[in-house]
């Protein structure tokens, strides 16, 4: 995806503010909608499967979020899964801490073997962990660097037929399409809870125009951060000014500090 894309992207963005279903973590609820809003799409948190059904007939995207997961939330997750699958809707799945429990890692693949049409955004690690063995055996090696997560991404593409986004110092987006290298953001980003949560629901919002790839989502945030570190003292302000950035965001902007690559 070229620059012009992602550009005409944000603007279809913003004309249709598509609907983004999130079922999401207790964690991370008022940042992910801040931040939907802020970029110019309607955020609902639904979490009952009394609605899921109606709520997926009229959306254009489902967000899950497994940052806190229980006994309930879990045929939950499933439920809003199929219903998406049912109206066509993609999916676009956050595995949250996938591999620090045998819990979160077997839901992730079970969200993931269900959905339809995918997108998984997640970190070096939980990429390797929920790849697994059959991406070990491919010579991953299990570091914290979204460079070392790219090959266990190749991995779910093709197990998933899935898109996947490696967040990190430098960002990755793996598709049918090949490996995009994109080199914005700042060091101060992870240092926000729910920063990854937000790229994930903004992701949501770009998979409901047609972004199935994760790759405007992905150069908008890394833009947007790196310009609202440069207005921040620490962590606190810059959640302040990135929802003020993402909503100030234009083309000069994306045009001036956008870069990506192929690999």
């Amino acid at each position: 995806m070229e620059i012009a894309q992602v550009i005409a992207c944000l603007n279809t963005l913003r004309q249709t503010k598509p609907l983004v279903v999130n079922v999401t973590n207790y964690v991370v609820m008022n940042n992910t909608a801040n931040a939907l809003l802020a970029v110019g799409a309607s955020p609902i948190m639904a979490h009952s499967s009394r609605e899921m059904a109606e709520m997926m007939s009229f959306s254009g995207a489902l967000v899950i979020n497994i940052g806190t997961l229980d006994s309930q939330w879990v045929p939950r997750m499933l439920f809003a899964v199929e219903q998406a699958n049912i109206h066509g809707k993609p999916v676009v799945l956050d595995p949250v801490g996938c591999g620090a429990s045998t819990l979160r890692t077997e839901v992730s693949r079970q969200i993931a073997e269900q959905a339809d049409t995918l997108v998984i955004r997640g970190n070096a690690s939980e990429i390797i962990a929920l790849a697994g063995e059959q991406a070990q055996s491919k010579g991953v090696d299990a570091l914290d660097s979204s460079d070392s997560a790219v090959n266990a991404a190749q991995y779910l593409v093709k197990e998933y037929c899935a898109s996947v986004v490696i967040s990190g110092a430098t960002d990755y987006v793996i598709s049918s399409a090949g490996v995009f290298k994109l080199e914005n953001g700042h060091e101060m980003m992870p240092f926000v809870t729910g920063m990854g949560c937000s790229h994930t629901a903004i992701t949501g919002a770009f998979a409901a125009i047609g972004d199935l790839s994760g790759m405007a989502a992905t150069a908008i945030l890394g833009v947007a951060g790196e310009i609202a570190a440069e207005k921040s003292a620490g962590p606190g302000s810059l959640q302040m000014n990135l929802l003020d950035t993402l909503y100030q965001l234009d083309e000069q902007m994306l045009r001036q500090r956008l870069k990506i690559s192929k690999v």
